[in-house]
């Protein structure tokens, strides 16, 4: 397969298109993708290059991922992962088998090494939607096959794929975007961050005091001269190009349900807050949404929202992502 060169970054390129005959060289063959930062800009560049060609239709009639399997690890309940990724595999050709934790036990029933030592022999790559970033990198590495993290407790990165070809397609663009998160400093914060310093967007984490993401995702970020702020003051979202917000209280956080909606009042995205962006500005929310805390219909319904534009990107980003990862394989039966 021969493809365009990698640009040399987000800036410096021109969008390609696709034929059967013409299909651009998988960047990131064989690899690992458990955080935005396993990417390049440049493969990042191709990546969401590739998924918008896909959103367009051009790769309709090519399966470049016959005959391959993957094997998709749940530990939590998934309605965009699941389906994204199962129809994606299905879409190129390939296969998707659903594995809970039911079934198999990550860490309890058996050893998570086990399980990725059994599972190089079967498929040919994981994806993961766990708890810990810990099991993601356990399955790596002990399997020979790639692991693509479809959540864990310190990231999302494949929804950050989906959120930046929708960035694209609204905006034109990331570079010098300002795009503010609003909420729990979470994963999907932490995942902004990386985003930030591999695009060039200037990140904003707007947070109460104690919920800020991790520190050495920020440290990190600050180090190597990424433009990413953090304060608690609302005013942050005046003029952003990107509004976004996730939950307050994630999946194995409903203990602290009572304690969170508390720390988190005033931090709910409202129609009113949309009407201070950016001339153009966009409202974007990974979903699910509960409505009433991070978030109202109201906004999500709002002519600024592109929440469910959003979502459908899940299926092209993720495609985007499979074939670049998987693609020139050769089935293993």
């Amino acid at each position: 397969m021969t493809g365009p060169t990698l640009p040399a970054d987000l800036k410096s390129h021109q969008p390609f298109l696709h034929t059967p005959d013409t299909l651009p060289a998988p960047c990131m063959a064989g690899r690992d993708f458990l955080s935005n930062l396993d990417m390049t800009p440049a493969e990042l560049r191709v990546v969401l290059d590739t998924a918008a060609s896909m959103k367009r239709g051009e790769w309709r009639n090519v399966k470049p991922l016959s005959g391959l399997s993957l094997a998709m690890v749940f530990e939590k309940a998934s309605l965009r992962t699941r389906t994204t990724f199962d129809v994606g595999m299905y879409q190129l050709g390939g296969h998707a088998i659903t594995l809970t934790n039911a079934e198999i036990g990550l860490g309890t029933r058996e050893r998570v090494s086990d399980v990725a030592r059994n599972l190089e022999r079967w498929v040919d790559g994981v994806m993961g939607r766990v708890y810990l970033q810990q099991t993601l990198t356990e399955l790596a590495d002990h399997a020979s096959i790639p692991v693509i993290n479809g959540l864990s407790d310190m990231l999302h990165p494949v929804q950050l794929l989906a959120d930046y070809q929708s960035i694209e397609e609204d905006l034109g663009g990331s570079v010098g975007r300002r795009v503010v998160y609003i909420g729990d400093g979470n994963n999907l914060a932490n995942s902004h961050i990386h985003m930030g310093m591999l695009t060039g967007s200037r990140v904003s984490v707007v947070t109460p005091l104690g919920y800020e993401p991790n520190g050495a995702v920020l440290q990190e970020a600050l180090r190597q001269g990424a433009d990413v702020t953090l304060t608690n003051d609302l005013s942050a979202i005046d003029g952003a190009d990107v509004l976004y917000t996730d939950v307050w209280i994630s999946m194995g956080q409903e203990d602290q349900a009572a304690l969170r909606r508390k720390a988190f009042q005033g931090y709910q995205v409202t129609p009113e807050m949309l009407d201070r962006l950016a001339e153009g500005g966009i409202f974007l929310h990974c979903l699910p949404a509960h409505y009433g805390e991070e978030t109202v219909p109201e906004a999500t319904e709002h002519a600024r929202s592109r929440v469910f534009e959003q979502a459908e990107n899940r299926l092209h980003a993720q495609k985007a992502l499979l074939y670049h990862v998987m693609g020139g394989m050769k089935p293993r039966w």
